[in-house]
This record gives structure tokens, sequence and C-alpha cells, in this order.
């Protein structure tokens, strides 16, 4: 096994390590707004307000479910001013269990949220009744915000494993932070982005894994408990990636390591994070499934989810499962299509697998879980997650993807001015979607214009370069 561009290879610079940081958190402190643009933020931010202020997972009393009356002096609203649906209703993602409003989100990372609603509150004194737009503005940049960095650094990272030149490393830095779905999903409080700097952490750390099992340099077993202790924090995030990814996560370590230890110490890792979940749901919902796939508890008046349009169940006829799970990926609201770059993953996946590479487990690994997801959410959705940019529930899927493409472009250099071109068309559309927010209620301006100037503009590219 070896690594076609070891000549290349440069070791990592702080520098530059430090200018990734420094862009990604520019990015973050501009992109975070002040206010909850949707039922689902809404929701998540619902939770954090009410376990601090009330110690309650119990939402009824939150300030964006009983929303004050625009130009209320004593209240700011906590939605946008011209949204007269939130601002009357507020968010209607919710459970009624027991006679009470819960949040139909997952409990665990509202409990990590909480903690930093905690922090604020004692250092600046901010509620998120009195000044919400303070609250939605900190909430955002503390999760959100965070993630993309965090996220970004990693994608960059990854070329130190990898072994990539510098250029190389900058430019899928750049082209993950500026030409993909990450970008708008910065923008608001979301679980999605969160569980995209996970995923990225995640294999960041099974690159490292790999290359010191390959070079027998230290135990296996810290790696382990890192890379067992991001897939556990995975898992409580989503539940449609978060099996596949642990799953995925502990067959990778046996692999790897060779050690029933190794798998062991990584299991430990994750089981805190796993009863977490598990025991939270079951106190909020009284069920190990998770509570929002309950059509019972969408029975009150007004909501708008019934059980043939609740995500977690068989939704579809053959035909229908497929016209669907193609939408998901292509056309108005797929995710390669809001996603340029990640058309030549597709190409990586028809040349890698028949490569003797070192990192070909890793490869697997990454198709693996991009392939489980997209199955499950096909399988037992039909809205093409909401009002939303893209496919929400596919946004961690940025990380895997990343991960094929660097080996790829390592490997097949030819390829690199291709990635240019689609990464430069796909900033245009995410820079669009940066605009709208990741709640997005309409199509991104002239987005079939571009899907078509971008595919046209590549094939032409490619046919004159030959393939």
């Amino acid at each position: 096994m070896t690594f076609a561009s070891e000549a290349v290879y440069q070791p990592s610079s702080r520098v530059a390590g430090w200018l990734v940081l420094a862009v990604a958190s520019v990015v973050a402190i501009v992109s975070a707004r002040s206010y909850a643009g949707s039922w689902n933020d809404g929701s998540r931010l619902a939770t954090v307000e009410s376990l601090v202020d009330r110690h309650s997972f119990a939402i009824d009393d939150s300030v964006f479910v009983q929303v004050p009356w625009p130009g209320d002096p004593a209240t700011a609203a906590p939605y946008p001013h011209d949204d007269p649906l939130l601002l009357q209703y507020g968010t209607s993602d919710k459970l009624f269990i027991n006679g009470h409003f819960y949040s139909d989100k997952s409990p665990v990372p509202a409990v990590l949220m909480a903690g930093v609603y905690q922090g604020l509150q004692w250092i600046a004194g901010v509620t998120a009744r009195r000044q919400p737009a303070q609250f939605c503005y900190w909430l955002t940049l503390a999760s959100s915000g965070l993630a993309y960095v965090l996220a970004t650094w990693c994608i960059f990272q990854l070329g130190e494993p990898l072994r990539l030149s510098m250029p190389l490393r900058v430019l899928l830095t750049a082209s993950f932070g500026g030409a993909t779905v990450a970008l708008p999903y910065v923008r608001q409080v979301n679980s999605h982005i969160v569980l995209l700097a996970v995923t990225s952490a995640l294999l960041l750390c099974l690159a490292r894994l790999a290359e010191d099992t390959r070079r027998q340099r230290r135990p296996a077993w810290p790696r382990a408990l890192a890379v067992g202790a991001l897939a556990g924090l995975g898992y409580t995030m989503d539940l449609g990636i978060g099996p596949a990814l642990l799953a995925s996560t502990l067959a990778l370590v046996a692999y790897r390591c060779r050690s029933v230890s190794a798998v062991g110490v990584a299991a430990l890792a994750a089981a805190p994070w796993v009863m977490a979940h598990h025991a939270l749901n079951y106190a909020i919902g009284g069920t190990l499934q998770p509570a929002n796939t309950v059509p019972e508890y969408f029975a009150w008046p007004g909501s708008p989810f019934n059980p043939s349009n609740l995500t977690g169940t068989w939704k579809h006829t053959l035909p229908d499962l497929l016209i669907y799970a193609s939408g998901l990926l292509v056309g108005r609201r797929g995710f390669l299509s809001h996603n340029l770059p990640l058309i030549l993953a597709l190409v990586a996946l028809t040349r890698l697998p028949w490569r003797r590479l070192a990192e070909s487990p890793e490869i697997l690994f990454a198709g693996v879980v991009c392939v489980m997801t997209w199955l499950v959410y096909a399988m037992t959705s039909n809205n093409y997650s909401g009002v939303c940019a893209s496919i929400r529930w596919f946004v961690p899927l940025l990380a895997p993807g990343y991960f094929v493409l660097a080996v790829f472009l390592r490997e097949q250099p030819d390829y690199r001015r291709d990635f240019v071109l689609l990464s430069g068309w796909g900033a245009l559309v995410a820079a669009s979607m940066w605009w709208k927010g990741p709640w997005m209620k309409d199509m991104v301006p002239f987005f079939l214009p571009l899907q078509a100037v971008a595919l046209v503009s590549w094939f032409a590219y490619r046919e004159r370069r030959g393939w």
C-alpha cells in the first residue's frame, strides 16, 4: 500500500492552520443570526431556555412557544418580524405528552447547549425572554458557528495523515467551507452542522488511527477512546445516521487494531452517550424508540403532522421509493445538486475501489455510512426533510464525501482542475443559500440554469481532457 503523492507531501503548517481557524471564525461570527428562523431551531432553543430557566424539558411557557405580540414593549419576539405564522403560533416541532409540550428534537444536544446558556446568564445576565436577540445569536455562534469552525479545521488537518500537498489541503478546505451547504447551516441553530463537526473529527481520528497502526507508533487505545466517544456523541444527534455511524466505526476499529480490547475501549467510550440519549428519551416520552416517531404525540389541535408525513416508518411503494430516493440526491432539493464538488466523489467511487490504497478501509467506511443514511431516510420519509436548504439530514455526509475526494485528488491529480471548476460553481450556489439561510422556503435563485451551466462546462472540459 503506497501513497501516490508522498513526493509532494508537505508537513503541517501551523501558520496555515491558524489562518484556516481565523477565516472560519470570521465566517461564523458574521453569519450567525439573532433570531430563530423556523420551527426547527425554535424547538431546539425552547428546550434550552426551559432547561435553564424552568429546569424542565417541557416547553409550554417558552418564548418560542408562547410568542410575545410584535411591538410588545416588555418583550421582543424571537422570530423574524416578516413571518406572521411563527409570530402567531411559535414552533410546531413539538410533542404533546401527558398534558405538556416537549421538543421533538434529540435531547442530548439541548442539554449541552443549556450549559452554554447557563454560562451566558452568569456572565452577561442574558435571558431568552428579555433578550431573545442576544440569546439566539450567542447560542447560534456557540453551536453552529463553533461546529463550522471545527469541521473546517478538521478537513484541513486531514491532509496530514492523508499526506496531501499544502495547495491541495487549502483547496479542499476552501471548497468544503465555501462551496457546500455547510455555509448556510452556520447561520442558525441546528444539530446537522454540529453532527458534521463530529463526523469530521471522527474521520480525522480514524485516519490518524490507521496511520498509527500501520507504523506501530503508539498504543491504539487512546485513538480508540476518542473514536468511540465521537461516534457515541454522533449517535445522540440523529438516529438516521447515528446507528450506521457507530456500527461502522466499531467495525473499522476492529479491522485496524485487530484487538478485542481496542473495540471494547471504543464501545465503552460510546456507551455513556448512547445510554444518556435513550434514558432522556424514555424519561420524556416513555419509549425506547425515538419519541418523534410516535404518532399519538403529534395529536394536538393544529398539529401539521400525522402518520402520513412523519419520518420513521415505511412510506413508499417500490416505484415511489426509486423516484423519491433519486430526488434526495439530484434535482430541486437533491444533495449532490446543492454540493456540486461531491459529483466528483461519484467518479472517485468508480476508480478508488480498484486500487490497493492504504485508506481503502476508510473509503469503504465512508461509502457505507453515506449509503446507509441515504437508504434509511429514503425508506422512512417522504418530505425531503421539510423546509430547508437541500436535505438537512445529509449535511453530516459532507465529511465522508470530502474524505473520499481528498484521496481521489491525491491519486488522480489530473482531476484537480475539475474540482476547482465544480467548486467555483458550487460557491455561487452556496452563497445564494447563505443569503437565505438554512430554512429556505424557495429554490436557490437561478438554480436550474446554474446547474445546467456547471454540468455542461464540466463535461466539456472533461471531454477535452479525456475521461
